[in-house]
């Protein structure tokens, strides 16, 4: 399996990423998977060491890759264009156009991996339909609308602060359950690797415009849908019916899979249950391609 960076272009712009590709292709079905980060984190997100979402793929022998969204790595100086989550959407939909018809492969279709507000991008591009073979969306810490807190926050940061640092250690409460949820003196430090200033606009855009526009998307997204909320979440509410209450807005998707996660906090991955949770979007991707 081929462990490298990479670098992808969508629409004009330069994104950076990391993956693995498989050295020789399964003769089984087979999806690639594209995993989508945060804010506040890299691509790294889905690679940090003994939590990495990418590892497990490459167990599996998946292809998978991770994307540095607009406004982080290589395109870090696109966050002074203000993205949006649409933005977002629109360019990473060309991006894995690119990607698609230029890898050498025999993936019978992709599977997006989201989480947070990577999670609320991957469904605003299901939305879009696009022309690529979608064949699911594995989602995880997104909702209808974020709690007061964590919105009202970013909306102190001054408009003309494009990028918005955030020590990792600030923001420990927030990503992660109590202790016992996660492995003392590896977490959280062991995730601090993975962050990265974020666009303030999508900071905004997460709290402001997505509740108005996620009952839209969703109707629009017409593929099966994995869909996890941690119990500990601090980001958006969480509880048996709210889950329940964002699974009904995918009126249109042929196959809802929507479940409260225990013992984890915001980032599931970074936690003692982390594993679990991977394998199951994991097994998730491979039942998509079953079905192709």
């Amino acid at each position: 399996m081929c462990k490298q960076d990479y670098v992808f272009r969508g629409l004009g712009v330069t994104l950076s990423g990391r993956g693995r590709i498989p050295e020789a292709e399964s003769p089984d079905r087979h999806p690639l998977i594209i995993a989508i980060h945060g804010g506040t984190y890299s691509s790294r997100y889905f690679d940090v060491a003994g939590h990495s979402l990418l590892d497990r793929a490459q167990a599996q022998q998946l292809p998978i890759f991770a994307i540095d969204r607009p406004g982080y790595g290589l395109s870090a100086d696109y966050a002074a264009n203000a993205p949006s989550i649409m933005d977002n959407a629109e360019i990473l939909d060309s991006a894995i156009h690119g990607l698609w018809h230029s890898y050498s492969h025999k993936a019978c279709g992709i599977v997006l991996v989201g989480h947070s507000i990577g999670g609320a991008i991957t469904i605003a591009i299901a939305a879009r339909q696009p022309s690529w073979p979608l064949l699911g969306i594995a989602i995880s810490g997104v909702g209808l609308d974020p709690v007061p807190a964590s919105k009202d926050k970013w909306n102190q940061v001054p408009a003309e602060q494009a990028l918005v640092s955030v020590p990792p250690e600030a923001m420990d409460g927030f990503f992660f359950g109590p202790p016992g949820t996660y492995e003392q003196g590896v977490m959280p430090q062991a995730s601090y690797g993975a962050s990265a200033p974020a666009p303030r606009s999508e900071l905004i855009d997460i709290g402001m415009h997505w509740p108005k526009q996620v009952g839209r998307l969703a109707a629009q997204v017409k593929v099966p849908v994995h869909y996890r909320q941690p119990e500990f979440e601090q980001l958006w509410p969480v509880d048996e019916a709210t889950i329940q209450r964002f699974a009904d807005a995918f009126v249109n998707c042929p196959e809802m899979d929507a479940a409260l996660f225990r013992d984890a906090g915001h980032c599931i991955d970074f936690h003692r249950s982390g594993e679990a949770f991977q394998l199951q979007q994991l097994a998730f991707a491979k039942r998509c391609a079953a079905r192709a």
